[in-house]
């Protein structure tokens, strides 16, 4: 007998965990703790600098193209708004609905908390450093200086000026975005044969928007190429790893269905073979049969045209 088959409080709560998402959720609060530390009170390593680089002496942008709000309001409220009425509209299933905006939050927080984590540890002076810092008068314009040189009052201002790789609006408009544009690719079928390229551009969009925001870092100067780069690339691989947790390959003629609930795969007996084996064969790759099924449609208007002449 296992530890689900006891009766009692114990096998209770060992079927709620192993039949939810329980341990999801428990894991998902702890990384979003564990980030509202590292945030909050955890300082960047500050590199030393040296005044004359000229890679650090660009100006500091008071007003940015894209600030932090409205970078989570474009890669986190506006994707998770569109989940939520996705779901009412199409009435989609209550695991669906479940998995798909789990998938979507653990993709954010996740990327939130590695991009900070990351920022810290590395302490990367900002291309507008010197201009955060503002040096005190006489200070040695060849020499490596530390932070203690620094005037500016405001610590967020000052201290942020070492947070420069990975690029976190980068890192999190992609994380996001990425996630929808996944979500999108896979509920349209934009691999199965002869898929219309207007579902592929829908599906693109919300990368296009993803990448104008990891671009304005650069016109802003709180970030250069290389620091945006690898922000979006960590982005868009969490947000991968992230669905894919939920969703099968994109490759898979039921990608638009997820995984099924851990409810299904806890079943006992005949009922819990059939379901895995039902859902691999739901889970196949396109093969040649979806163009054999195309050609078969199209088939009998060449053939009447043939007649015809």
């Amino acid at each position: 007998m296992t530890a689900a088959d006891k009766p009692g409080l114990a096998g209770a709560v060992t079927r709620f965990w192993q039949r939810t998402y329980a341990a999801d959720y428990l894991g998902f609060t702890l990384l979003l703790v564990a980030y509202m530390l590292v945030q909050f009170f955890i300082e960047p390593f500050h590199r030393m600098f040296s005044l004359d680089d000229i890679t650090k002496q660009y100006p500091h942008a008071l007003i940015e193209r894209v600030s932090s709000l409205q970078n989570i309001i474009y890669g986190g409220a506006l994707p998770l708004a569109f989940f939520v009425l996705w779901s009412l509209i199409t009435r989609a299933g209550v695991h669906k609905a479940q998995v798909t905006i789990l998938g979507f939050l653990i993709s954010i927080t996740l990327t939130s908390f590695l991009t900070d984590v990351v920022k810290n540890a590395v302490g990367r002076p900002r291309p507008d450093l010197v201009a955060r810092c503002k040096p005190v008068k006489g200070t040695p314009m060849h020499e490596l200086v530390t932070i203690a040189v620094c005037t500016e009052t405001d610590h967020h201002t000052l201290h942020d000026g070492w947070r420069s790789f990975p690029s976190g609006h980068s890192s999190f408009s992609f994380s996001g975005l990425g996630y929808l544009a996944l979500f999108l690719a896979g509920q349209m079928h934009i691999f199965r044969p002869r898929t219309d390229f207007a579902r592929v551009l829908v599906s693109l969009a919300p990368l296009i928007g993803a990448a104008m925001v990891a671009m304005s870092r650069l016109a802003d100067y709180r970030h250069d190429v290389y620091d945006v780069t690898c922000g979006s690339l960590l982005g868009i691989s969490i947000a991968y790893f992230s669905y894919r947790r939920y969703y099968p390959s994109l490759k898979r003629a039921k990608c638009d269905e997820p995984y099924p609930s851990r409810a299904e795969y806890t079943q006992t007996g005949a009922g819990k073979l059939g379901d895995e084996e039902q859902h691999l064969r739901d889970t196949e790759e396109y093969s040649l049969e979806d163009f054999t099924h195309d050609d078969a449609e199209m088939r009998p208007l060449h053939s009447g045209t043939k007649d015809h002449e």
